[in-house]
């Protein structure tokens, strides 16, 4: 099993003494559907890629690869930490294949993103359940990857040896404890309602960021109650910061 490694910190703008840093909004900022449209091309060339490697390293047909990738997504949270716990296939090793793309002319967001995020109080984390690679190549090409002052990706969610990805609770108790914070301060953007349900579970706020395209978001109407606000774009947080 491939040991813990730190998450990225990036280098971010240094506070004046006597700001408000003790009292600012950590922003959890989900990656794919959330900060940019994942399901216009990317989630496409994710899936086929991960169905070609499952057929490839199980020995496995079309029909029985795509079922398998869906079971283990829908379990796990990612279908790398299907194939860890169930076959050996080390995670790491999985996603980075399957990731393993230039995302350059795929990338699609709302407009006026990085001035957007400029404008929005606090700090920002990326929390994604994708590969550190992907994610910063993803943010270079918005523009935006300079806002980040950490990226915790799928590359640091091992815990006593074993893949916890979104939605584990414990994976985000130990970025808490990582950011030395309490709870009540964070606040989850993200595209996913069961991320948004452990994010609540623990105290932190929760902003759904909804895609039309994330599987299951249609089952839920109206208020959830381990969703604070909803947003259809990065831009109404601006409305937001109360959370």
């Amino acid at each position: 099993m491939p040991p813990l490694r730190k998450p990225t910190a990036l280098h971010y703008p240094r506070r004046r003494a006597g700001s408000s840093a003790a009292h600012d909004t950590i922003w959890l900022f989900d990656l794919d559907n959330t900060l940019h449209d994942c399901s216009r091309h990317i989630f496409q060339r994710i899936d086929s890629n991960m169905s070609d490697l499952i057929m490839d390293w199980l020995d496995l047909d079309r029909s029985e690869a795509d079922a398998l990738r869906l079971d283990y997504w829908k379990r796990y949270g990612a279908t790398a930490a299907g194939l860890e716990l169930h076959h050996g296939i080390a995670a790491a090793d999985f996603i980075e294949a399957a990731h393993d793309f230039d995302v350059r002319g795929l990338v699609h967001a709302e407009r006026g993103l990085a001035r957007k995020l400029a404008r929005l109080p606090g700090r920002k984390i990326l929390l994604t359940n994708a590969p550190q690679g992907y994610a910063r190549a993803v943010l270079r090409v918005l523009g935006i990857l300079h806002y980040f002052e950490m990226l915790w990706s799928i590359d640091h969610m091992h815990l006593q040896g074993r893949l916890r990805c979104k939605p584990s609770v414990a994976m985000m108790r130990q970025l808490l404890a990582r950011l030395r914070v309490p709870a009540h301060r964070v606040v989850l953007v993200d595209d996913t309602f069961s991320n948004l349900r452990s994010a609540k579970a623990i105290g932190m706020g929760t902003v759904l960021c909804h895609h039309p395209g994330t599987p299951h978001n249609a089952r839920h109407h109206g208020r959830s109650p381990y969703m604070d606000r909803r947003v259809n774009s990065v831009g109404q947080l601006l409305t937001a910061r109360h959370l």
